[in-house]
């Protein structure tokens, strides 16, 4: 088959944001052709025990807003306070991610957010092809092969059109790019992997523990954290060391498993029953942060998502990301007529934007598992929210700059580190907030920190 048209573009992978940005450009008039290495996930069983739940943010959102298709997604998805801590021993607490209920991030599930998209994009007038997983390219001759897993058997495609790699973090076009021009690529693997497993719904169809949050049993060098899902399920996230005491090399099989919740996550045990199944049933997954010099190769090619930057979950951000650079690639084409241009100018922008957000999730696994429940991160805490009430538009909380706003990454993480400069020097030695000196306080926030656009 031969694909030309001076308005159309060719995706590699339909997953979530190939399948927005497909609506995106749909709706801009181009037309668009999507390959996906796997089926048609509204007809087929869907990959499970390799997907951790997602959290939509008000980037995402904004994304499905401006792709008309905001409140079919939103229908599913699951309003999360915030993170309800559990210790090792005492009360669960919540510690609420905004000021109030309007703001709160959301738990989907990927394949409800993922088949959602898909029959949108499809209704938009998008065409895909499933089962098709790219094997090949030759960009000076324009052809590209790819493979059906099923049978082996080659599909051959002759392109004049642009190529776009939404096809994930295990890319097949950036290998593809990479060898035909280097595209500065590296990869750093955590020393930790994650294991996906399930709390099911209790016997009225209802959720077992609080569904309007995120779940964190925090223990230092390890976690559990869960995530609620509309249908009365959480998805349980266990992220463990690949090596020593205890690590995905020890806690091999589900009896394993089951004695380390015994141990360290006892009120989250008798919610699993399936512990044991899961366990042995889902391999690891990895955990990596991935950076490129380059994201496109002249007009020929452009990667987005987690195919130009995948990130570690902790922040919450991948998906969120991915969509923002959805909306800006579509930003950048409409205003650019040449291709390259557009793709140029889309990298610039994007780019720093995601190292940013990278650091932040590495940041924030930190966080997670060793400050939730150290008394000098929480005292931090307390003086963080009383800062933002005083100076609401000048101290912004970083989480809140994160994902409440749409502060862009870079200005976010840079912001960020001064205000943490500000919280530890101002918290050095107190146990409470009462010795405090706000008249100074006041005037280190108005010389440090301008008015932030988008606060109130």
């Amino acid at each position: 088959m031969t694909i030309s048209s001076p308005r159309s573009l060719t995706i590699i992978g339909a997953g979530l944001a190939g399948s927005l940005l497909a609506i995106l450009l749909s709706r801009q008039g181009w037309r668009i052709t999507l390959y996906e290495r796997r089926g048609d996930p509204r007809i087929a069983d869907y990959e499970s025990g390799r997907s951790i739940n997602l959290a939509l943010a008000e980037r995402g959102r904004n994304a499905l807003r401006q792709a008309g298709v905001e409140d079919a997604v939103m229908a599913k998805a699951v309003m999360m306070r915030g993170r309800m801590v559990h210790p090792r021993s005492g009360e669960p607490e919540l510690q609420r991610y905004g000021r109030d209920d309007s703001e709160v991030i959301w738990s989907v599930h990927r394949k409800d957010l993922n088949t959602t998209l898909l029959q949108l994009a499809e209704e938009a007038g998008a065409r895909f092809h499933f089962h098709r997983r790219l094997h090949t390219v030759d960009f000076d001759a324009g052809y590209a092969r790819f493979i059906d897993d099923r049978d082996d058997q080659a599909h051959d495609i002759h392109f004049t059109t642009p190529l776009i790699g939404a096809d994930g973090a295990g890319s097949a076009l950036r290998a593809a790019m990479n060898r035909k021009s280097p595209l500065g690529e590296r990869i750093e693997f955590l020393d930790h992997s994650y294991k996906e497993l399930e709390i099911p719904p209790g016997a009225d169809g209802g959720f077992l523990i609080e569904g309007n949050a995120l779940h964190i049993w925090p223990r230092g060098k390890y976690m559990c954290i869960a995530l609620p899902n509309d249908e009365g399920t959480f998805t349980v996230t266990l992220f463990l060391p690949n090596q020593g005491e205890p690590s995905f090399a020890n806690v091999r099989t589900g009896a394993e498993a089951e004695a380390l919740f015994q141990r360290e996550f006892a009120d989250a045990l008798p919610l699993i029953p399936n512990l044991r199944s899961d366990w042995e049933q889902h391999p690891p997954g990895l955990l990596g942060t991935l950076y490129l010099d380059r994201w496109h190769q002249g007009s020929k090619a452009v990667l987005v998502g987690d195919a130009a930057h995948a990130m570690v979950p902790f922040h919450g951000q991948g998906m969120n990301c991915a969509f923002e650079d959805c909306v800006v690639l579509a930003r950048t084409l409409a205003e650019h007529e040449d291709t390259a241009q557009a793709f140029a100018a889309f990298e610039r922008e994007r780019q720093p934007n995601a190292a940013a957000i990278q650091q932040m999730a590495l940041d924030n696994y930190l966080e997670m598992r060793d400050h939730v429940a150290d008394p000098a991160f929480l005292l931090q805490r307390e003086l963080e929210h009383a800062l933002q009430e005083r100076w609401p538009t000048r101290f912004v909380p970083h989480y809140t700059m994160v994902t409440f706003l749409h502060t862009s990454y870079a200005l976010a993480l840079e912001r960020t580190r001064i205000q943490q400069r500000i919280l530890a020097d101002a918290t050095a030695g107190q146990q409470t907030l009462q010795h405090i000196d706000w008249a100074a306080l006041e005037k280190i926030v108005h010389e440090q920190l301008p008015i932030l656009e988008g606060a109130h």
